[in-house]
């Protein structure tokens, strides 16, 4: 069996209303969302150099 790539993190299942998710998706691009995601809970976390990450107008 292939392992997986150091550079990849595990799959996080994470509870969204389907609506939200799609929006959410519409806004920044489906696949945008997973670092979108991880940015904002860097910055949440006070990561170094961590930013919140931009909202669409």
């Amino acid at each position: 069996m292939a392992e997986a790539r150091e550079t990849h993190t595990p799959a996080r299942p994470v509870r969204i209303p389907e609506d939200d998710w799609v929006e959410f998706g519409k806004l920044v691009g489906n696949r945008e969302r997973s670092r979108i995601l991880r940015e904002f809970i860097a910055w949440y976390l006070r990561r170094p150099k961590a930013v919140l990450p931009k909202r669409p107008d």
